[in-house]
């Protein structure tokens, strides 16, 4: 073999696998853009409050579903053609989506576009593991996980200036150019074995039935639960049917000589381990990503650029602390960075537990810093030991787990979340207004109520103008301290993370090169 053809067989991986990351990268962005944006959508097409939020749940249902089956899908179509195709069909739905004129439009190309988006994800991250040798896998995770944490960060500004400054509907005309670009590149560069490998496999419907149903009463039920409370008919059958079919399919599945998804993978202790550190990942990074715009919207009452602007910091954490973590991937045990990430991490979750009503941009700097440093290191090392050491034939499928665990601790993690600050506020607002009756001149200065003021009206019965007056500053403290609860939550399951990393088993240098191999 010539030096240039060496060259281009090692360089070209690289572009193929930057076009995979970049495919995946706008799949992500698309979710958090179209969330900051929706009450221009929903005035646009006319939608009701219940079919607006359909725009971002039949998304994220189709994708959930679509995650777990991109084991099956690589074996039949290789890497390779599976991210083309992939791509190709998210870029032809985000196009549809951007041409929508009714609400029915919209989610039908909304459903295509979910299920496309969800396998880019494992795809890219199996990808690391398929394509380049253990020494390259970090950089190669670092791309991956930064592609995958950045968008987030950056969804925020990304939409609210295309909202501003164009429609709502370049929302999804920005992902045709990368999308194109993506499926030409990943089609021209991904020429290897790796890349091109498929493997005999049959299809099980009835295990694809149950995952699908399963998945999406699930999602369904989480998204409802809120709402209407975890008790509710609705939201009980819902969560019971997930459960029967969850049982069903991993029985069924188990017992399969050719699954639809290989559960055996879950044998291994590190993969089983790495998925728990997923699951909980999950609910912090969905978490922190829906309380900042949650509380900068309502309490501060900022706009979705304004919101994005300040949301920056972790984005920019987060490119600062990725070539700190390649280092350290290749100099330091696994167990240790997920350890220091995860301690970070719940740091910065439980730094923002103690916010008032004027906390911004300054106060959430430090809480920013530490939660994007951290990721990095909540990302990289869990992944090498969930997916580092499995064999070549199950990495496809401990992709999709592995990434399935992610979505489902951000979806469970987000229903946690509502339910706190729905229940929480009412409580909170009811104690208020009990202190303020009772007299607590703590109580009204710490809501916004001058002390003078307050002083010259103890003792008489307030008229319906104060009322007035004084009932938004009560909901607004009380919204403030569910927030603060539910900061709590999420960095209470962080603390368990660090838990789990001590169940890590150490794998010894030669023992990793033969699993790796």
């Amino acid at each position: 073999m010539s030096q240039t053809e060496t060259l281009s067989y090692r360089i070209l991986p690289w572009i193929g696998f930057l076009c995979m990351s970049l495919g995946m990268f706008m799949a992500i962005l698309d979710i958090q853009i179209v969330a900051t944006s929706l009450p221009a959508i929903q005035q646009a097409l006319g939608m009701t409050p219940d079919e607006m939020i359909w725009v971002q749940t039949a998304y994220l249902t189709a994708e959930i579903v679509a995650i777990p089956l991109t084991g099956y899908l690589t074996a039949k179509m290789g890497m390779r053609w599976l991210f083309v195709c992939a791509v190709s069909v998210f870029t032809l739905a985000s196009a549809g989506c951007g041409q929508s004129d009714s609400y029915e439009m919209l989610i039908g190309w909304r459903i295509v576009q979910g299920f496309a988006g969800g396998t880019l994800i494992p795809a890219v991250f199996s990808a690391v593991f398929l394509l380049f040798p253990p020494r390259s896998q970090g950089l190669a995770t670092t791309i991956a996980g930064v592609a995958a944490v950045f968008a987030p960060s950056v969804g925020p500004i990304v939409g609210g200036w295309l909202t501003e400054t164009y429609s709502w509907h370049w929302l999804f005309r920005i992902n045709i150019v990368p999308g194109i670009l993506a499926a030409i590149g990943a089609a021209l560069t991904l020429r290897g074995a790796a890349s091109n490998a498929r493997s005999e496999r049959s299809i099980d419907l009835v295990a694809l039935l149950l995952l699908a149903a399963g998945l999406t009463a699930l999602q369904i039920g989480l998204k409802d639960a809120p709402s209407l409370g975890w008790l509710s008919p609705w939201v009980a059958a819902l969560l019971i049917g997930f459960a029967a079919c969850a049982v069903w399919f991993v029985w069924r599945t188990w017992r399969s000589a050719s699954p639809l998804v290989e559960l055996r993978c879950f044998r291994d202790r590190n993969f089983a381990v790495g998925c728990g550190l997923s699951f909980i990942l999950g609910a912090g990074l969905f978490g922190s990503t829906y309380l900042m715009p949650f509380f900068l919207g309502l309490v501060r009452e900022h706009n979705a650029l304004r919101i994005g602007e300040i949301m920056l910091v972790t984005g920019i954490a987060q490119l600062l602390a990725a070539p700190l973590a390649v280092y350290l991937e290749q100099r330091v045990g696994a167990r240790t960075l997920s350890l220091f990430g995860f301690v970070l991490f719940a740091g910065g979750l439980l730094a923002s537990t103690g916010q008032s009503a004027e906390t911004d941009f300054a106060e959430m700097l430090w809480p920013q810093i530490m939660r994007g440093v951290a990721t990095m290191f909540c990302l990289l090392p869990p992944t090498r030991i969930a997916l580092g050491y499995l064999s070549t034939d199950k990495v496809a499928d401990g992709s999709g787990l592995f990434n399935l665990m992610r979505n489902l601790g951000g979806a469970i993690g987000l229903a946690l979340i509502d339910t706190t600050i729905f229940s929480r506020a009412a409580t909170y607002g009811a104690d208020i207004a009990a202190k303020l009756q009772a007299g607590s001149v703590e109580t009204a200065v710490k809501i916004g109520i001058p002390r003078d003021a307050f002083l010259e009206q103890i003792g008489t019965p307030p008229d319906e103008f104060t009322e007035e007056l004084v009932r938004p500053l009560v909901e607004r403290q009380a919204l403030v301290d569910a927030i603060n609860d539910a900061w709590l939550l999420i960095g209470l399951m962080t603390v368990l993370a660090v838990l789990l990393v001590f169940l890590i088993r150490r794998v010894p240098a030669r023992e990793a090169e033969n699993e790796t191999a």
